[in-house]
């Protein structure tokens, strides 16, 4: 069954009555550069990104883009750079993610559902795409609007070693240290390890 729709900002599949296993063509607008945008993103190819607007140092432009002003042109280079690194932490292309964050891309950014870069490098089980983002400021608590943060994404989908890797960073963040094994020391730590270790034995 072939089905057409426009997917608004704040509609999900479900919306469009999408059943389980069917097929989903995505069709892009192309005004603006966003197609080139999107396809570079999922190739996860650094080297094309920065020439398609995700930077302020860029001399990318479009028909629209050539009329915005001072805020309204760094606003839209902020969009397109959110929009890339949520793609490539979703399709785990770590050197794109590190290229986009290097460059301004905000970890922080949210989708109209509320979701960040880290909920979606949780949901994939993507670790070094989760660490580079950590690294930019991402939050592990961060809440979409679901409720969900990155880490309580990764338990439900058993992510274990997203979950860790996040629980760790947190913890080093909180303590102040760039070494784990400092931690060992930390009774904070050992109580919360304690009880995250096992919860996990619970699932």
């Amino acid at each position: 069954m072939t089905h057409a729709g426009v997917l608004m900002d704040d509609t999900t599949l479900k919306f469009h009555d999408v059943v389980p296993g069917g097929i989903i063509s995505l069709c892009i607008w192309h005004y603006d550069g966003w197609t080139e945008l999107v396809l570079a993103a999922v190739e996860g190819d650094p080297s094309k990104l920065s020439c398609l607007g995700v930077d302020e140092d860029s001399l990318y432009q479009t028909a629209n883009s050539q009329h915005l002003e001072h805020k309204q042109w760094k606003d839209w280079i902020a969009q397109r750079a959110f929009v890339a690194l949520y793609i490539t932490s979703h399709r785990g292309h770590s050197a794109a993610v590190q290229y986009l964050l290097e460059h301004g891309a905000d970890s922080l950014s949210r989708t109209p559902m509320g979701r960040t870069a880290l909920h979606v490098a949780a949901a994939m089980d993507r670790l070094d795409c989760i660490s580079h983002l950590l690294k930019y400021g991402a939050s592990i608590n961060e809440r979409d609007d679901r409720g969900e943060s990155p880490m309580s994404v990764a338990q439900r989908l058993n992510h274990r070693h997203s979950e860790r890797r996040m629980f760790l960073f947190y913890w080093m963040a909180k303590s102040g240290t760039k070494d784990p094994k400092n931690l060992i020391t930390n009774k904070d730590f050992r109580r919360a390890k304690s009880r995250f270790g096992s919860k996990k034995s619970q699932v």
